[in-house]
């Protein structure tokens, strides 16, 4: 399979740059997911890549070769839209079939294809019914065969389980993801759930304002995020922010700020006592704190619970700290009554730090 690289990509609308020089590459065989806020850029990326939209300035290399010259048509690529796209007069084994058709392949071969790829995304029992006849999933299963049927190099997928419920999306996920595994091929997807970007995803790629934040697997990004804002999109419930201050008493480097006072690690404090600046931002993933009445003061929140949501085996808390709501995972079993202040200890080992001005991490 080829290799994707975007060097030095710009678009502008008029006077408006929107993209703002990405570069990107994208080896092969490589499940790709562009993910971002709306308005972030992704999808203007992933319709030049696909010949949809000019290129203001830059380029788009496949497998080493310019391609932002060239049409839709001559590009080696397929796409999945969020609308589907979907022919209403034609049954389901004619839209597979329909760039098939288009380039005159043998009938054989047709039908050979279109078998196959029903069989892959299970719908082979539908071949003969019509878009409006079929539930969400299965038109978008549709759009995915027709995509397949093509036999492109790359697979382009615009916001695909968008038009879904939850519980589709989640079915829809692992078909995605069975359907990566089987065909082998480049993919790139965009999407503004993170929980798409987290399970689906060889390599994010998190945009913001027409740049992109940061790339890397899933782990990676979740762990080791370089600012507030990957921090803060990545993870459900999103990461908790408390504005301190670094000060160092006896030895050790602690975080101070509205109700509280947290002795860092070892480690986190010798990357706290290189910083230029004493203004910082903590970070606290929910599933990071713990239930501890036992916990030294040093080293946990003193929080107010304010809203319990149970949601089966976990249940999530809004809590007050001082100015700031902080939310934290427990499991549901936890003994608590709302209004009731409890003792959450700290994982010392996985708190992220930002500087307060950048918001870039420490």
């Amino acid at each position: 399979m080829p290799e994707i690289r975007l060097d030095k990509l710009v678009k502008r609308y008029g006077e408006v740059e929107v993209l703002h020089g990405v570069e990107l590459d994208m080896a092969d065989n490589e499940f790709t997911v562009l993910v971002g806020p709306s308005g972030c850029g992704k999808s203007t990326t992933l319709r030049m890549i696909a010949g949809l939209e000019d290129v203001s300035d830059g380029e788009i290399f496949v497998d080493g070769k310019p391609v932002s010259h060239l049409e839709p048509k001559d590009r080696d690529l397929a796409m999945v839209f969020q609308d589907y796209a979907l022919y209403p007069h034609m049954n389901v084994a004619q839209n597979i079939s329909f760039a098939l058709r288009l380039a005159r392949r043998p009938k054989a071969e047709i039908n050979a294809k279109v078998r196959e790829v029903a069989e892959m995304v299970g719908l082979t029992d539908f071949l003969h019914r019509k878009p409006g006849a079929l539930s969400g999933g299965q038109r978008q299963r549709v759009a995915m065969a027709r995509a397949l049927a093509k036999d492109s190099s790359i697979f382009l997928f615009d916001e695909p389980l968008s038009n879904l419920d939850a519980k589709l999306r989640g079915q829809m996920r692992a078909e995605l993801a069975l359907m990566s595994a089987r065909v082998e091929k480049n993919m790139i997807y965009v999407t503004h759930d993170q929980i798409e970007a987290m399970t689906l995803a060889d390599r994010i790629v998190v945009m913001h304002g027409g740049y992109i934040q940061q790339q890397g697997t899933p782990e990676e990004l979740f762990k080791r995020p370089v600012n507030k804002f990957v921090a803060g999109f990545l993870g459900m419930p999103p990461m908790n922010f408390l504005n301190g201050e670094l000060s160092e008493r006896d030895g050790a480097v602690f975080v101070q700020g509205a109700g509280f006072d947290l002795r860092l690690s070892d480690a986190k404090a010798a990357v706290a006592r290189a910083h230029s600046s004493r203004n910082v931002v903590l970070g606290v993933r929910p599933s990071d704190l713990t239930f501890d009445s036992a916990a030294p003061s040093d080293q946990a929140l003193q929080l107010g619970v304010e809203v319990s949501e149970y949601v089966g085996a976990q249940s999530v808390l809004l809590c007050k700290a001082g100015p700031d709501r902080v939310t934290v995972e427990v499991n549901s079993e936890t003994p608590m009554a709302i209004g009731e202040t409890l003792t959450f200890a700290v994982n010392p080992e996985r708190v992220h730090l930002f500087d307060q001005q950048s918001e870039i991490a420490i």
